[in-house]
């Protein structure tokens, strides 16, 4: 299995934070290609980029991001639609900006597109309605993903339980639609991170690899779930990566971090430790 990093463990230093749980931003800035050098040097196969960290779409913009990415040799996965994605597809102009996200990963060479439904902001009370609204938006797009040999597969934004993916995707029925299998938002949705990664591990096509830790206050609110690196939290993480080998998934384990816990240091670190630690797991030196 292929080891990769999201672009988002460095929010802090493209300048996003999480007002009111969360530090400052990093004091030094980071760009995309920063973020490429330090995943060339940390060894891994490839990057899941984050869209919305980047200046410009520019046709001439993206041709230096993928002759930098095929410089290293990298996997890649365009990351589109933080953080509501297409509000839960009452959104024609997000309909819009997606197609358009296609048309940018093909033009860094990705053929998988990571993309998000909504968020715990936009999901509505009614499965029934949020599985008309979002199903029709996606069968809107994914025709225009076929078209382009893009696969779409869409995260769990803290919006989605395990067999609500299941039914949404297999609805769709299509091989340009699947999962990026977040391995610790379901569990801020109070449901077995394990159990959810077996039903998902069959449609998944991109990965956010995260563990998650408690701190404090209301277990409903995101800020109690915060990130930790891989290996000192509570998800088990051995065995997600089961579900994965025995589904024959090919693509890179990404490693995320989005809040880190406040005890965990920096982001660096806990990167680094993230991958020693799916290394350990994946028997990767």
């Amino acid at each position: 299995m292929k080891l990769g990093i999201d672009s988002y463990c460095y929010h802090r230093y493209f300048g996003e934070i999480y007002p009111g749980i969360q530090r400052r931003p990093a004091g030094r800035r980071m760009t995309v290609d920063d973020f490429l050098s330090r995943a060339k040097r940390y060894g891994v196969d490839g990057v899941s980029l984050e869209s919305c960290f980047f200046p410009s779409f520019a046709p001439d913009a993206l041709r230096r991001i993928k002759e930098r990415l095929d410089e290293h040799g990298f996997e890649r996965v365009w990351a589109w639609g933080h953080p509501d994605g297409l509000t839960s597809g009452t959104d024609r102009k997000a309909e819009q900006d997606l197609v358009a996200h296609i048309g940018h990963a093909r033009a860094i060479g990705a053929g998988t597109m990571r993309i998000v439904g909504g968020s715990r902001r936009t999901r509505p009370d009614s499965w029934s309605k949020h599985f008309r609204q979002l199903r029709g938006a996606l069968k809107r797009v994914v025709p225009r993903a076929e078209e382009a040999g893009v696969t779409l597969a869409i995260e769990n934004h803290i919006d989605l339980m395990g067999d609500e993916m299941v039914e949404l995707i297999e609805s769709i029925h299509s091989p340009n639609l699947g999962v990026t299998l977040d391995t610790g938002n379901n569990l801020r949705l109070f449901e077995d991170p394990v159990e959810v990664c077996r039903k998902l591990a069959p449609y998944t096509r991109a990965t956010h690899v995260k563990d998650i830790g408690a701190w404090r206050g209301d277990p409903k609110t995101f800020s109690f779930w915060p990130s930790v690196p891989l290996g000192d939290g509570i998800v088990d993480l051995k065995a997600v990566v089961g579900f994965l080998k025995k589904a024959k998934y090919r693509g890179l384990l990404c490693v995320e971090v989005d809040f880190l816990h406040p005890d965990h240091g920096e982001e660096d670190e806990a990167v680094q430790k993230s991958l020693a630690y799916l290394r350990g797991i994946v028997g990767k030196r």
